[in-house]
Formats: C-alpha cells, sequence, structure tokens
C-alpha cells in the first residue's frame, strides 16, 4: 500500500464534532498490519485530559483482532478550509507503538505522500542505558 492509499483511508474517518470544550474526530489514523490489514480510528481531545490521540484507537483495535504487528502508520489533520496535513504521532503515540510491540520500531510513520521513516528513529534514545 502507497503513503497515498494510506493517507486517503486516514482522510475518511476524519469527522470533527465539538460537544462543549471537547472536539472528537479531528484527527484520523490509518495503519497496515504486516498481515495486511487496515485499521483506522479517530482522536478524541476533552480538556480534561482524558482524552487520547486517533493513533490509540487504530491501535486498540488492531490488537482486538488479535494483531499486533505494524506496518506502516499515518495520521491526518484537515483544517476548517478542508486542506489536509499529515501530521507526526506525539511522543505518546510513538512509545505506546513499541510498548505494544518491540518489532513496531521497524514501523514505516507516514509523513508525506513521498516520505516515511522507521519508528525508531523518531524514539533514537529508545535502549539507551548508561550505567553511571
Amino acid at each position: 500500500m502507497t503513503n497515498e492509499e494510506l493517507i486517503k483511508e486516514a482522510i475518511q474517518v476524519v469527522n470533527p464534532k465539538t460537544i462543549g470544550d471537547s472536539e472528537m474526530g479531528g484527527v484520523g489514523c490509518a495503519l497496515l498490519t504486516d498481515k495486511n490489514t487496515i485499521f483506522k480510528g479517530v482522536c478524541i481531545d476533552t480538556i480534561s485530559g482524558m482524552g487520547f490521540c486517533a493513533e490509540h484507537t487504530a491501535i486498540s483495535q488492531m490488537i482486538t483482532q488479535g494483531e499486533y504487528k505494524i506496518k506502516k502508520i499515518v495520521a491526518v489533520w484537515k483544517d476548517e478550509k478542508g486542506d489536509v496535513f499529515v501530521i507526526p504521532p506525539c511522543g505518546r503515540c510513538r512509545e505506546f507503538m513499541r510498548q505494544t510491540n518491540e518489532e513496531n520500531l521497524e514501523t514505516e510513520v507516514v509523513l508525506d505522500m513521498n516520505k516515511a521513516i522507521k519508528l525508531k528513529e523518531l524514539l533514537p534514545y529508545y535502549d539507551w542505558w548508561q550505567k553511571i
């Protein structure tokens, strides 16, 4: 699956809705597993900090279906004009991917139509332990 195809899958689930000070569905995520299954999710942003990222939703769906290895992942945000932006996973999501399966360090994180880098490049010191 190309970056463009996966980006289009993520765009399909973006459907923002605001309730009070909380926004749901403003960011969409699509991931492709090593078994070529696609899982999607959206973010839920709450002012109390109880929300979660779109990547968390997609990853939890993946795990619910008994899969654990992510081949490729992307998250997108659409502004009020309809312009789409690819956004890299936040630090919490990067660590979440690593902790759900150490092999996910090899996941391709899509940064745009023509660029993807390995998760381990976004977590450069994930295995650094130095005794002092």
